[in-house]
């Protein structure tokens, strides 16, 4: 099954925008359901109160867990994770028009056109971004 059907499975289970696509993007991530279920469960909504979609929440998640910056002196690591996030938020934006949940929400029966958008390019980055030995 593939992150967007992963993720619209999820979403239609029941789980938040956030949840879902950080959950489809356990064959990148590692991460178990329980703890990606666990740590994406307060962004849904835009971190609600309408905020950043928590589908872009969940694959800034799920990147980041690809592309760490653990270590404070690893400037490369730093600089790696914010350029893939500016550009994944801008992918993002420029495809929708805004961030904003509330703006997105507007018209609520998109939000699975939202996830599944937000799910594939975090997939897409995820894969343009492994290491060399990693694949």
């Amino acid at each position: 099954m593939g992150v967007q059907e992963r993720a619209t499975e999820l979403h239609l289970s029941g789980f938040n925008c956030a949840q879902s696509v950080l959950c489809s993007c356990a064959p990148y991530t590692g991460m178990d359901d329980r703890d990606a279920l666990a740590v994406s469960a307060g962004f849904g909504g835009g971190l609600r109160c309408g905020e950043v979609c928590g589908a872009v929440s969940g694959g800034v998640m799920a990147l980041s867990l690809c592309c760490p910056f653990t270590e404070s002196r690893d400037q490369a690591a730093k600089d790696k994770i914010a350029a893939l996030t500016v550009a994944y938020t801008g992918a993002f934006r420029e495809h929708f028009g805004t961030l904003r949940c509330e703006v997105l929400k507007g018209d609520k029966s998109r939000c699975g056109e939202y996830i599944n958008f937000a799910a594939q390019l975090a997939e897409t980055m995820i894969m343009n971004n492994q290491k060399k030995g990693e694949e």
